[in-house]
């Protein structure tokens, strides 16, 4: 079977484009630390990095779920801007492939709002035609209808389409969805624990997408 070239990027944004690993690890120490002193260590907080907010403080007091998200969002908001950085060449390796015409969005689990005002701090917002926030589906990754949701807006395929991400939700949402994966391995969690969701490949540094685009393995 012939395999499609690479015409479409998906990519996660929080610890894939943008650094905001140290953002959301302190808006959770700030909000846990309030309702449970003590309870929650650094370490404690790495698995709640990725899945949604309600999956998150659901798993741990389903009786103030909504409560522990608002207080989330509203410290988050606040330091949003001093906390959040790029990771090294996203915004030159983005506006490459924009120029090139490659079909990019912003799939995420966070709020689109949230998401949209990351990119434009980094600068990255005109490289994207369809950014997907939590708010724009009903099942969040890695249940693979923000993805066919994006590829949808893009009028983009399954076949020709990766999906590119720091986290489990990420590999199992492309697989699920039917298009090709790709890890980073600047991953928090890093590139073993990746390894273990089976990706097609692996990303060292962003940049490993021309190589991908290509037809060849980075």
């Amino acid at each position: 079977m012939t395999v499609k070239p690479i015409t479409t990027l998906l990519f996660d944004f929080d610890g894939t484009l943008a650094d905001t690993n140290e953002l959301i690890i302190a808006t959770f120490q700030h909000v846990l630390e309030q309702h449970f002193p003590g309870r929650f260590q650094r370490e404690d907080i790495l698995p709640f990095i990725g899945p949604s907010l309600h999956d998150t403080f659901s798993s741990i007091a389903p009786e103030l779920t909504e409560q522990l998200i608002t207080e989330y969002r509203v410290w988050n908001q606040a330091n949003h801007d001093v906390l959040v950085n790029e990771f090294d060449g996203v915004a030159d390796t983005l506006r490459q492939l924009h120029e090139r015409g490659v079909k990019m969005a912003v799939v995420s689990t966070k709020k689109r709002d949230m998401v949209e005002r990351g990119m434009r701090l980094i600068g990255i917002d005109p490289y994207f035609e369809v950014v997907i926030g939590l708010d724009d589906v009903t099942n969040a990754k890695p249940d693979p209808e923000p993805l066919m949701l994006a590829l949808e807006r893009l009028n983009s395929t399954p076949a020709e389409a990766l999906m590119v991400g720091d986290n489990f939700h990420d590999i199992l949402g492309g697989q699920n969805a039917g298009v090709r994966t790709a890890g980073v391995a600047w991953a928090l969690k890093g590139e073993d624990y990746l390894q273990t969701f089976k990706p097609d490949f692996m990303l060292h540094h962003i940049s490993d997408l021309f190589a991908l685009l290509e037809g060849e393995r980075p």
